[in-house]
């Protein structure tokens, strides 16, 4: 899918919890992390969040390397893809993401079975393939935003604020709880 470019110091950051704790005698001292060490959590936090999404049907494997996050695989739809780089690129450190995810292709139509009345459909009879989705919007989130002033901004009428909130959960939580620096998806109507 391509190359996204995030804000690197905004978002979730690797928490205690995520760290683990040091074996310092002084825990007022910063512990050291190798850069490896860190990639290697970094990718774990992605991986959570990723199944914290409860996608059906995603084989996403995560690797980091300094401020970039590469993701292979699968996902069983547009949304679903952008929300799994969306987990990827608002990972605090995390600069961009190579999304290298393919959307799976939905199942071929089937046709009914012709009966000894009925003929066949002509090929031009028959369903249409469905269209791929189309792509969301990414947006940054800035200073002194609200979703109704985003809203308003993409759609015309700040009371849609509640189509780019549902677009976005499980990320969001509460549709008064964006931050600078937080990309969200911004579907089209």
């Amino acid at each position: 899918m391509g190359l996204f470019d995030f804000v690197s110091n905004a978002g979730e950051k690797l928490t205690e919890a995520v760290l683990g704790s040091t074996d310092s005698p002084d825990i007022n001292k910063p512990a050291e992390i190798s850069p490896e060490r860190i990639n290697e959590l970094r990718a774990q936090n992605i991986g959570r969040m990723v199944s914290e999404l409860d996608i059906d049907g995603e084989q996403v494997q995560v690797s980091v390397n300094g401020d970039k996050a590469t993701l292979t695989g699968t996902a069983p739809s547009q949304e679903a893809l952008e929300k799994i780089v969306l987990c990827a690129g608002n990972q605090h450190g995390i600069a961009q993401v190579d999304c290298q995810l393919a959307v799976d292709a939905p199942p071929a139509p089937v046709a009914p079975a012709a009966s000894d009345t009925d003929s066949a459909p002509a090929a031009s009879d028959a369903a249409p393939a469905p269209s791929p989705e189309a792509a969301s919007t990414f947006y940054t989130v800035k200073s002194g935003d609200t979703l109704s002033a985003i809203a308003k901004a993409h759609y015309g009428d700040a009371g849609k604020y509640m189509v780019i909130f549902k677009a976005n959960e499980p990320m969001l939580k509460d549709p008064d709880k964006i931050y600078p620096g937080q990309s969200l998806r911004i579907p089209p109507l």
